[in-house]
């Protein structure tokens, strides 16, 4: 039997006051991003959807009453000034070693600052998210030492959280939920967070943020794609006479 002496401090509760948080969102260079959508959308589409995911994610985590910052871990220039024009603050990703070395690297910057920060890693890729409810998994974050909110498919971490003077261990890529869970992190158990759970990679993953309802630049990025794409057929069509 387990005794209270054997339970890992990580997924313990602890009485704390509100928590103000510094969330770390990691971006690759758009040219390389969501190489998984291909199927949904071509190669000029992709990066600017990346763009737009990441812009309508900082946007509505900027607005979250108990978010104090916005570190952007990136190196793409186009991504640095228009997430700076939103009020992220852009870091560029000096280890260049993989998503997990960008966030060690991000957390590393706002404890440099400010050492007590509470910190929270959080993917670029959640065009619906919605302020609330990414309030309302903080909240619930906020009684661990360490705690984790998985994707909506159940094997991914869209949110991993590290309060003052815990570590964030990022262990992000492949079946990450696990390797949380192995790391002593409390998985967030919480339901009406859809929108927090459900990043984008592929295709499918497109169409279910969609039916939450994405943000307005990811919107408008999708419909001046279509557009776009009716006008290339269009003109090829027309070639072909």
């Amino acid at each position: 039997m387990r005794t209270d002496q054997d339970l890992d401090t990580d997924t313990m509760p602890v009485a704390a006051p509100a928590v103000a948080w510094s969330l770390v969102v990691p971006l690759k260079p758009l040219a390389l991003a969501k190489s998984r959508l291909a199927g949904a959308a071509d190669d000029r589409l992709r990066p600017r959807l990346a763009l737009a995911f990441a812009q309508d994610t900082v946007a509505a985590a900027l607005a979250c009453p108990v978010v104090r910052d916005v570190v952007v871990v990136t190196d793409d220039r186009r991504a640095t000034a228009e997430l700076a024009a939103l009020g992220a603050r852009i870091v560029p990703d000096a280890p260049a070693a993989g998503l997990n070395a960008a966030l060690s690297h991000g957390v590393r910057t706002v404890r440099a600052v400010r050492p007590s920060a509470a910190v929270a890693a959080l993917n670029a890729d959640l065009p619906a998210l919605r302020t609330a409810e990414l309030e309302r998994t903080l909240a619930a974050a906020s009684v661990f030492t360490r705690a984790f909110l998985t994707d909506a498919a159940g094997i991914g971490t869209t949110l991993l959280c590290a309060r003052p003077g815990a570590e964030l261990r990022p262990a992000f890529g492949g079946p990450s939920r696990r390797a949380h869970l192995a790391s002593g992190a409390a998985e967030i158990l919480l339901t009406g967070v859809d929108s927090v759970r459900q990043d984008v990679d592929t295709g499918d993953d497109l169409a279910a943020a969609l039916a939450l309802g994405v943000g307005p630049r990811t919107a408008e990025r999708l419909t001046a794609g279509v557009r776009a794409g009716e006008d290339r057929r269009a003109t090829e069509g027309h070639q072909g006479l």
